[in-house]
C-alpha cells in the first residue's frame, strides 16, 4: 500500500513538474503594490477622512436618541399618556433617521461605494493594466495574488512582480508628467507672444497718439501763422494811399 502510495506521490509530482515547465506562472502582492504607489495613499487617505466624518455624524445621531431614550425613562413617571406617545413617536422617528443615514452612507450604492468608486477604482485598473502589460510581454500564464484569499503556502521571491508592476506605473507616471511639461513649455511661447502682442499694440496706439498731438500743433501753429499772415496783410492794406 505504501508502495502504492509513494508511485501516485511521485507520478503527480512528475506530472505536476512537466505541467510547471510548460506554463509560465508569477505572483504579486496587491497590498503591497497598492500601499507603496502615492495616489492610492493619497485616495484611501481622502475615503477615510470622509469615512470618519460619517461615522461621526451617525454617533452624533445616536448619543441623541440616547439622551431621548435616557429622558423618558427618568420623566415617564410623571408623564400624560399622550406625551409618553408624542416623546416615544419622536424616538422612533430619529432612529428610523439613522437607519436612513446609515444606508446613506454605508449601504450597498451608498456614499462610501460611490467614494471609493471614484478615488480607488481609477488605481485599481490602473494596477491591473500594468499587469496585463507584463502578462503579455513576459508571457504568464497565470499570475495570482499573494494577500487574496487564495491559500499559497510557499511562494518563491524570484516570481514575485510586483516591484515589475510598481515600476511600470512609475513609469507611466514620469512619462504623463514628461509630457504635461512639455506641453506647459511648447504652450509658454504662445503665451509670450501674447503679451508681445499686446505690448506692440499698446506701444503703437501711444505713438498714434503722439503722431495725432504732433499734427495737431502743427495744425495750430499753421493757423497761427496764417492768422498772423492775414493780420499783417490787412494791415498793409490800411496804410496803402487810395
Amino acid at each position: 500500500m505504501r508502495k502504492v502510495s509513494f508511485f501516485i506521490v511521485l507520478s503527480l509530482s512528475v506530472a505536476f513538474g512537466f505541467a510547471q515547465k510548460s506554463q509560465k506562472i508569477a505572483f504579486i502582492d496587491m497590498e503591497y503594490i497598492l500601499e507603496n504607489l502615492p495616489e492610492y495613499v493619497k485616495a484611501q487617505n481622502t475615503l477615510d477622512a470622509k469615512i470618519e466624518k460619517w461615522k461621526g455624524n451617525l454617533d452624533k445621531q445616536s448619543r441623541s436618541i440616547e439622551v431621548l431614550k435616557s429622558d423618558l425613562a427618568n420623566e415617564k413617571a410623571i408623564l400624560t399618556k399622550d406625551l409618553i406617545e408624542e416623546k416615544e413617536e419622536e424616538i422612533t422617528l430619529k432612529q428610523e433617521e439613522l437607519r436612513r443615514l446609515e444606508s446613506l452612507y454605508f449601504g450597498p450604492n451608498g456614499d462610501m461605494f460611490s467614494v471609493r468608486k471614484q478615488l480607488v477604482k481609477p488605481i485599481q485598473d490602473q494596477v491591473y493594466n500594468a499587469i496585463q502589460k507584463i502578462v503579455v510581454a513576459k508571457k504568464y500564464d497565470f499570475v495570482f495574488d499573494k494577500s487574496s484569499d487564495l491559500v499559497m503556502l510557499y511562494s518563491n521571491k524570484k516570481y514575485d512582480i510586483s516591484e515589475l508592476i510598481l515600476s511600470t506605473i512609475d513609469k507611466k507616471r514620469n512619462i504623463a508628467e514628461r509630457d504635461a511639461k512639455t506641453k506647459e513649455k511648447n504652450e509658454a511661447p504662445k503665451e509670450l507672444s501674447a503679451k508681445q502682442e499686446k505690448l506692440i499694440a499698446t506701444k503703437k496706439a501711444r505713438t498714434e497718439d503722439r503722431a495725432t498731438a504732433i499734427n495737431a500743433k502743427k495744425e495750430k501753429r499753421r493757423r497761427v501763422v496764417e492768422a498772423r499772415k492775414k493780420a499783417l496783410a490787412e494791415k498793409k492794406k490800411q496804410k496803402e494811399p487810395f
